[in-house]
């Protein structure tokens, strides 16, 4: 028998982030009983793509510890305007190869690797011996569209490989988005085959991020271990700056 994942209903667009971050944590509960797992196994990432860092900050006070962030600088600005928070900071959108180095100097993980340019960005240099290590998850594209961001599946042995040797990653897994066009369970269920391919190579690389706003009990359900949430949590993006 399956278990029913689907969500709960959700919180209303009235409500402020304090009911939305409970409705969704309320969810996450209960997609985890459903899957048999506890929820200390899951870790909320809180994407706040466009909205104002004075949101990240109520969040924090409301328990929050994960932000993700989209666009470099956005991150950036937000990141250095909340120093005296103690978050950890996800980049979670595509990243171009030469912002690499500035976006490792405020993210402590980056879940989008996906080229071999953006990879070896964050290797040693001559000017930059010692760099400071970051988390890191080889991104993969579940579609058939090469344009969208992502590894294909038959290359993620050979991004693994080169992100392992660069030695300032330490590579904590797989990240994927559901397909629009595909049930996002049977996509989560193909990401964590995907997963236990890279775990053959990289033993330490178990965690799984997958499940968004709209589909997180599908991904618990799958093994996810990192769930990037955004508006379901902070409420209609504004209008892009």
């Amino acid at each position: 028998m399956v278990a029913d994942t689907r969500l709960p209903s959700a919180s209303s667009p009235e409500d402020g982030p304090e009911a939305r971050l409970a409705s969704v944590r309320s969810g996450i509960a209960d997609a985890a009983r459903a899957a048999g797992r506890s929820v200390d196994e899951l870790t909320l990432v809180v994407v706040t793509k466009y909205h104002p860092a004075s949101l990240v900050r109520e969040l924090a006070a409301l328990g929050v510890t994960d932000v993700g962030e989209n666009r470099h600088q956005e991150a950036q600005a937000k990141a250095a305007e909340l120093a005296d928070l103690d978050l950890t900071w996800h980049f979670v959108g595509q990243l171009q190869s030469k912002k690499a180095r500035q976006v490792r100097r405020y993210a402590d993980v980056v879940q989008s690797l996906d080229r071999d340019s953006v990879v070896d960005a964050f290797a040693p240099t001559e000017a930059e011996p010692d760099p400071r290590v970051i988390d890191g998850f080889v991104q993969v594209n579940l579609t058939d569209d090469p344009g969208r961001g992502g590894v294909q599946p038959d290359d993620v042995e050979a991004m693994v490989t080169r992100v392992l040797d660069t030695g300032t990653i330490r590579l904590r897994g797989v990240m994927a988005v559901a397909p629009l066009d595909e049930e996002p369970r049977r996509a989560f269920a193909r990401l964590r085959t995907i997963s236990e391919r890279v775990v053959s190579l990289a033993p330490d690389a178990t965690d799984v991020s997958a499940g968004m706003s709209g589909d997180y009990a599908d991904a618990i359900a799958e093994g996810a271990t990192h769930l990037r949430i955004g508006t379901a949590i902070t409420g209609n993006r504004p209008t892009a700056p």
